[in-house]
């Protein structure tokens, strides 16, 4: 049977038993112009402008050279886009035909058969619009005009008495993003940035199923939404459960409590299996399906802890009854256009950070409510979601059309993504709160008192009104958990530190010393971070011809969207290590600098607890090759701190902290069960010598920073610290080893190691030295399960390779650092 009769059968199927049923349009014929223009080109939806553009060989990769700059034009420019499709006279008997948009970016006329359909004005609304009167048998004509959003927001820009900051971006409900940071580029898109398709249904129809969940997790419901066209008698499946409703045409919601007994827990990452359970929901009528939905949820807990204290108040989530360190990262957009972004990539980098130790991601507010594989890779993997809703870093309007949009948005993106169980909190933006206290764009736009009241109070009528009451109204649910504005308070205020969430840039901004982080540790640390470079692979897919890798060249320059970024790695490179002139050093020893600075915060939080209970640094991804403070580049490659940051987010971690007399150890356990630990503490030179030992047996309560022992600095003074380490091994309850130096990397005597690599497989290897190697760097086009490692004299380490490589290259600090 080929592929056309068999969708005519099934079909034809649907229509006999009136169920509902979807034809997707985006594999229709599509065709794109410039509004200016004539010509119809080839087009892809789900897409955008820029990627058609690119297929159409019209713009250049703005990925590449210099080329961003080349294609600026375009966020100017309107465009149009159109497709033909065909309608059998049987798809038109049915009661109901509606035309479904997920994704239009953004201001837009939607023209069916030149008929006028809807005016759209936000990228992150779903768009359903009955058609069955506009449609006819045989050939239809789908066109889309889209006007430039930057040229919209001008317009609606000049209805504001004052200049608001980062305008016209603020006016519009786009991904804010597209208009540049400072770690993108700035690609104002266009286009139909999902999918598109066509809803067929009979009689009535499901619109939504949630479920609701207790803060215990035991009481479980479902409610389901029903839009009736034809009043009657139906039945309503819930797996085994089966309900008889009597409905009337309109909308009703039926709820369906569930028995949880028997149901495993949905536990994050650290803490057990993701366990997921399978629903389906049927609506029959006279014995007939006519309309299924398939969900899957987690039956857990999430609670957020906010209790005063001696120190403040505390911030802490308490997933299924018990407290959780949280250890993860911010996400920003993967790709500068989304509609590229593969599943397989979405489940690679939630799976690197599962693979990495970590429980938690934010959803940064500036870019988009994430595909659905993404929430379904956390769901698996036991990834929390902080979610931020798409505002940032600006001031935005509250007139009523702005406001009535937001509401639509809201209920779209939580009817969509409530049922997954990694969602645990929702939050209303990213800086704003700071922004308006901190930034003082007040002053710099020339504000009257009146402007600045006007601000507080559109943003109070937004965050604090209008966005939590339409969660509320959408989410139905305990596990409604609401946060205004990440961070809570802005970073040079002390309060930052005693309670809510806090985005410290003190470090990176501020210039302060990595040490400082050892100081500033607050409650709940969403946001911290330092750039590094991308590995040497993403930064030669920078250049469109040969690779020019010099620091002076200027694609490599245009890869730093940091203004003063340069300028900013290498004073910390002074600090630390030396600066190589040698661009492959260079961003070798970067990579190192970033994981460095991001291992004494780690470390210094994880210290910290229960007095801070998470730790999401800045940034775990890239949305197109640069540098940035991402652990993971464009093309997926972990950078040194990635490796870091696993080693750093161990359930059981050794950190060592100097104090002015001494080096205090401690042990940091996020398992729920005591540990019972045979510690030995060595000092050993660089050749491997033991200068100084100690040894002591400890038990560990579950869940929690213990130190474990205080080493005088007087006992270590007959030594050359700058040419020893800390060793510190356990192998008993759980094994762990940990080197602790006692200088800085540029401070360290260190020798020329001879590092051998034996090959054990196609796909591994073993490493060894005869004296220390410091920062083993594995390069190969392959990916290997560790690299960025120090490996004492004596000692060996295998490594898995992600694929067989001929050669391995290796490199060490002392290659960098020698004299």
């Amino acid at each position: 049977m080929n592929r056309a009769i068999l969708f005519t059968f099934l079909f034809m199927q649907n229509i006999l038993f009136g169920q509902f049923f979807q034809r997707s349009l985006s594999s229709e014929n599509w065709q794109f112009k410039n509004s200016k223009d004539h010509n119809w080109l080839p087009a892809k939806v789900p897409g955008t402008v820029h990627l058609d553009l690119m297929d159409n060989k019209m713009i250049p990769d703005p990925f590449k050279d210099e080329n961003e700059k080349k294609v600026q034009w375009v966020e100017n420019e309107d465009w149009e886009y159109q497709s033909g499709f065909v309608v059998s006279p049987q798809e038109l008997k049915n009661d109901n035909i509606d035309l479904v948009f997920n994704g239009l970016d953004t201001f837009s006329e939607i023209y069916l058969n030149g008929k006028l359909l809807k005016k759209t004005d936000n990228m992150f609304r779903k768009w359903n619009i009955p058609v069955k009167q506009y449609l006819k048998a045989g050939n239809n004509t789908l066109q889309i005009k889209f006007t430039s959003a930057v040229n919209a927001g001008k317009e609606l820009a000049k209805k504001v008495p004052f200049t608001m900051p980062e305008s016209p971006r603020s006016f519009v409900r786009k991904a804010q993003y597209q208009f540049g940071w400072d770690w993108g580029p700035r690609l104002v898109t266009a286009g139909i940035w999902k999918d598109v398709q066509l809803e067929f249904w009979n009689n009535a129809k499901i619109i939504t199923v949630k479920n609701i969940q207790s803060k215990s997790a035991e009481d479980l419901r479902f409610e389901v939404e029903i839009e009736v066209q034809n009043a009657g008698d139906y039945t309503l499946d819930l797996n085994k459960i089966h309900k008889r409703i009597s409905l009337k045409k309109g909308t009703h919601t039926i709820t369906i409590p569930y028995n949880t007994s028997g149901m495993e827990l949905w536990q994050p990452n650290g803490r057990g299996d993701a366990h997921l359970h399978h629903f389906e929901v049927k609506l029959s009528k006279d014995q007939k399906n006519i309309d299924i939905k398939n969900i899957r949820i987690g039956v857990r807990s999430v609670e957020l802890v906010q209790e005063k204290d001696e120190k403040g108040k505390s911030f802490y989530f308490k997933v299924n009854g018990h407290p959780l360190y949280i250890k993860g990262t911010n996400w920003i957009p993967g790709d500068s256009f989304s509609p590229r972004m593969t599943k397989e990539k979405y489940q690679k980098l939630i799976k690197d950070t599962k693979d990495a130790n970590m429980n938690m991601i934010r959803i940064w507010g500036g870019g988009i409510y994430e595909d659905d594989e993404f929430y379904k890779a956390c769901d698996e993997n036991g990834i929390l979601v902080w979610q931020d809703f798409m505002f940032a870093g600006s001031f935005y309007p509250a007139d009523e059309a702005f406001l009535n949009n937001v509401k639509e948005e809201v209920k779209d993106q939580v009817n969509r993504l409530q049922n997954h169980p990694s969602i645990a909190i929702w939050c209303g933006n990213n800086e704003i709160d700071e922004a308006i206290v901190n930034w003082g764009y007040q002053k710099q736009f020339k504000y009257s008192k009146n402007d600045s009241l006007k601000v507080w109070k559109d943003y109070k009528k937004l965050f604090n009104e209008v966005i939590p009451k339409a969660l509320a109204e959408n989410l139905k649910s305990d596990k409604n958990i609401y946060w205004p504005s990440s961070p809570s308070i802005g970073w040079g205020h002390k309060e930052s530190l005693t309670e809510g969430d806090s985005h410290y840039w003190g470090v990176w901004w501020g210039e302060q010393p990595f040490e400082i982080y050892n100081e500033k540790v607050g409650r709940f640390m969403s946001e911290y971070g330092f750039q590094g470079t991308p590995s040497l692979e993403t930064t030669k897919s920078m250049f469109s011809g040969t690779p020019d890798l010099n620091l002076q060249n200027p694609t490599i320059k245009a890869h730093e969207k940091h203004a003063r970024g340069w300028d900013i790695i290498n004073e910390y490179l002074k600090r630390d290590y030396k600066i190589p002139t040698d661009f492959v050093q260079y961003n070798y020893v970067s990579q190192l600098l970033q994981a460095r600075g991001m291992q004494i915060a780690i470390e210094a939080h994880r210290r910290a607890k229960p007095y801070n209970m998470g730790t999401l640094y800045w940034q775990l991804n890239d949305c197109w090759p640069v540098v940035s403070w991402s652990s993971i580049d464009y093309l997926g490659n972990w950078k040194a701190f990635h490796y870091q940051a696993r080693r750093s987010f161990e359930p059981v971690l050794i950190s060592v902290a100097e104090t002015d007399k001494s080096y205090d150890v401690y042990l940091i356990s996020d398992l729920l069960n005591e540990l019972k630990l045979d510690t030995q503490f060595e000092l050993v030179d660089f050749k491997g010598k033991t200068l100084w030992k100690a040894s002591q047996s400890d038990n560990i309560k579950a869940d929690i920073s213990k130190k474990i022992l205080t080493i005088s600095k007087s006992e270590l003074a007959q030594f050359d610290l700058s040419k020893a380490v800390l060793k510190i091994s356990s192998g008993k309850d759980t094994k762990f080893e940990k080197l602790f130096f006692f200088n800085k990397p540029k401070d360290l005597k260190l020798s020329k190691p001879e590092i051998k690599i034996r090959k054990i497989s196609p796909i591994e290897i073993e490493i060894s030295t005869d004296v220390l190697a410091k920062d083993v760097y594995l390069i190969g086009d392959t990916h290997f399960s560790d690299n960025f490692f120090d490996l004492l004299p004596g000692a060996s380490k295998r490594i898995t390779l992600s694929k067989p490589l001929d050669k391995v290259e290796v490199v060490s600090l002392w290659e960098v650092m020698k004299r």
